[in-house]
């Protein structure tokens, strides 16, 4: 068969993740669940953090951007694979696979600067606390957002323009549930050698950078707490980086199974498992591991669900 050019593809399959009809209500419901929890869980951070001044420091405004970050991550995907199951249609158009791929890329590439840029922030709090407020002021907190936000843009349209060029032939079958980058460079007949170049060395720099930077400031952490004294000022510095830490390795343990898996095997069935706990899992239980583990943000939800549970009208019969 003669390759289509890319002009001339106007829809993709996606396989999903299991072909059987038998388990797709029972799939439906678990990705629903996972997707509302989600999303009510991260608004919620959101709203605790929006409402409460006490929360109005460098730490809870960049928890409140990654809670907004994981909402767009988990809905660039889980709404479409959802509206298939429920209409028994495999199709993404070509325009909305494209789509798709940015907006997951760009998200993707945002939780991993967000994470470094609040371990930047734990790291300023516990080794430099006496210009913690001088160094992580509101000005400085904006631009590092702002540069995650740029950086994770040109990223993510890079990689976007550089599958824009690749020609694509035979079927046109994703064995995934939304679509990937990896995924549509190895679907595509052409010539793709540039693409694994420009995707190896992005995730080399821009996953192996944030990753050194955080462990360079939790190698600076650890050290600067192994100094305090007092096991009591030794567990209350420890404390203020348990949840990030948890999310941190969450985040980097799940993503690098979704790499070695499809590296490591060709079936398709153990990579979508890693890449459900990287793009549903993580972002769903990172509510729970804030909320759980720290003491401020439970103050607040406290108060939140009292206030709510006192407001609510009474219904006579």
């Amino acid at each position: 068969m003669a390759p289509k050019n890319i002009t001339e593809v106007s829809e993709f399959l996606l396989l999903g993740l299991s072909e059987e009809q038998e388990l797709q209500p029972l799939v439906f419901g678990l990705f629903l669940c996972m997707y509302l929890v989600t999303v009510f869980g991260n608004l919620l951070i959101i709203l605790a953090v929006s409402s409460d001044p006490h929360l109005h420091t460098p730490m809870y405004f960049f928890l409140s951007n990654l809670s907004f970050v994981d909402i767009c991550f988990t809905s660039t995907t889980i709404p479409k694979m959802l509206w298939n199951i429920q209409t028994q249609s495999k199709v993404i158009t070509y325009e909305g696979c494209i789509t798709q791929m940015f907006f997951f890329t760009l998200f993707a590439g945002l939780d991993d600067f967000l994470l470094t840029v609040m371990a930047y922030d734990r790291f300023v709090a516990i080794c430099h606390p006496l210009h913690y407020t001088v160094i992580m002021n509101p000005q400085i907190c904006g631009i590092l957002v702002l540069v995650s936000w740029a950086i994770s843009v040109l990223h993510s349209l890079l990689q976007t323009l550089m599958v824009l060029r690749l020609s694509f032939c035979g079927e046109l079958e994703i064995p995934h549930y939304f679509c990937e980058l990896n995924q549509m460079v190895q679907l595509a007949c052409s010539d793709n050698f540039l693409n694994d170049m420009v995707m190896y060395f992005a995730a080399g720099l821009l996953a192996g950078g944030p990753l050194s930077g955080i462990l360079y400031s939790y190698s600076k952490i650890v050290s600067s707490i192994y100094g305090i004294s007092s096991a009591q000022g030794k567990l209350k510095a420890f404390s203020t980086c348990v949840s990030h830490l948890s999310v941190v390795s969450l985040f980097y343990c799940t993503s690098l199974g979704v790499y070695l898996s499809s590296s490591a095997t060709q079936s398709s069935h153990s990579s979508e498992i890693a890449s459900v706990m990287y793009t549903v899992v993580t972002p769903m239980l990172n509510p729970f591991i804030y909320s759980l583990r720290n003491k401020d943000i439970k103050r607040v939800m406290q108060a939140f669900f009292r206030k709510a549970a006192l407001n609510r009208p009474f219904v006579f019969s």
